[in-house]
């Protein structure tokens, strides 16, 4: 998982991953893109590579690389952990429904008593 998070640090490899997304790209057609060397942009496709989270293909003589997208499964979901609130959340909100019920149906009666009672 860190070295996932450490290849998608950097802004350019984030970038190169939304340009392989639902296709796959030579190292030259990626370096069109930047107005960095190729041999950096090289570089980039290599942390990717040995990530994971980037593959290559030999088609010919042709090398296209290619997103991979499971390798950020552990890490979505260590994330996922911090958008979702914690069991004990869901219980004190289910304590607080459950308060808020108590209150109305108290109320309720009460005010069914008093209109007995002025009957």
């Amino acid at each position: 998982m860190d070295e996932v998070a450490g290849a998608i640090a950097d802004p350019v490899r984030r970038e190169i991953m939304e340009m392989l997304h639902g296709t796959r790209l030579t190292a030259g057609a990626v370096a069109e893109h930047f107005a960095i060397s190729r041999p950096a942009v090289s570089r980039h496709l290599r942390v990717l590579r040995e990530s994971g989270l980037v593959r290559d293909e030999l088609v010919g003589r042709q090398r296209f690389y290619v997103l991979d997208t499971g390798p950020l499964t552990a890490l979505t979901e260590w994330l996922d952990r911090f958008h979702r609130p914690a069991a004990w959340a869901h219980h004190l909100d289910a304590l607080e429904t459950e308060v808020y019920r108590t209150r109305r149906e108290r109320r309720s009666g009460d005010q069914d008593a008093t209109r007995e009672n002025t009957a």
